[in-house]
């Protein structure tokens, strides 16, 4: 079990570097201050999501993920960040920044099915949370800001 308690634990560490590369190169890429402080404290929750995960894996006596997955932009939904980094609006960053967050949560949701122990368990049911909490906020900005310009 714990090989495979492992696997679902690497699979939400490439998911968590994947969004951290990704947030941050959207608040690279945004000309509002609101969202580059957004994407840029999304970017750390990644990070601190990944390291927290790492550490459960070498406590299990794994070795853990230390980057993203290869296909990080298809996994994520982020393939089309590149071409919004080269000058795409605001609202077109919020569109991809839900469709990562959409498929982050799809990762989170498939480990919470998985068999895990009740320490792990938990760390994953609150990182997902955090997940929805954060496609909820980008979502109704997007919403919102329907009309943002860059």
């Amino acid at each position: 079990m714990s090989t495979d308690v492992i696997a679902v634990l690497n699979d939400l560490t490439e998911t968590s570097k994947d969004g951290e590369r990704e947030f941050h190169k959207a608040a690279e890429a945004t000309h509002d201050q609101q969202l580059k402080l957004l994407f840029s404290s999304r970017a750390n929750d990644c990070t601190r999501a990944a390291r927290e995960l790492q550490d459960l894996v070498r406590g299990m006596g794994g070795k853990p993920e230390n980057h993203g997955s290869m296909g990080g932009a298809l996994h994520r939904g982020w393939f089309g960040v590149k071409t919004i980094v080269s000058g795409h609006s605001d609202q077109a960053i919020l569109n991809e920044c839900e469709r990562g967050e959409d498929m982050a949560e799809h990762h989170y949701r498939m480990a919470l099915d998985a068999e895990l122990p009740a320490d792990v368990r938990q760390v994953v049911e609150r990182q997902y949370q955090g997940v929805r909490q954060n496609h909820d906020r980008i979502r109704a900005l997007r919403t919102d800001h329907g009309g943002m310009k860059p």
